[in-house]
């Protein structure tokens, strides 16, 4: 089917869906970038890549916004579990770099 036979409609949610999508790359890079500097500070300060207490308020901050804003909170749960999993990995690697390979936490 060609986007010629697509109803208006169609063709505009996905043109809007394809923004969204674009704004999220953005914005996760932009996380990121955030996250490899705290990163780096963990590892010049000599803390643990991870802190379970402010992951923890995390998903509660989160899982509320998602509830609030019509957005299954366990999908945003994962979603932020996912994310976290990753910048965890790298602030580790970071501190291994940093600690010339042996990670002290």
């Amino acid at each position: 089917m060609s986007s010629s036979s697509l109803p208006k409609e169609l063709i505009e949610l996905r043109a809007s869906i394809d923004n969204i999508d674009a704004a999220l790359i953005h914005m996760l890079a932009e996380r990121f970038r955030c996250t490899k500097a705290v990163g780096v500070l963990k590892a010049k300060n000599g803390l643990a890549p991870a802190d379970p207490a402010r992951e923890k308020l995390q998903v509660e901050r989160l899982r509320s916004l998602a509830q609030s804003s019509g957005l299954d909170p366990d999908f945003a749960e994962k979603f932020l579990n996912f994310i976290v999993k990753e910048v965890i990995r790298h602030h580790e690697t970071t501190a291994a770099k940093e600690n010339g390979g042996n990670a002290t936490f």
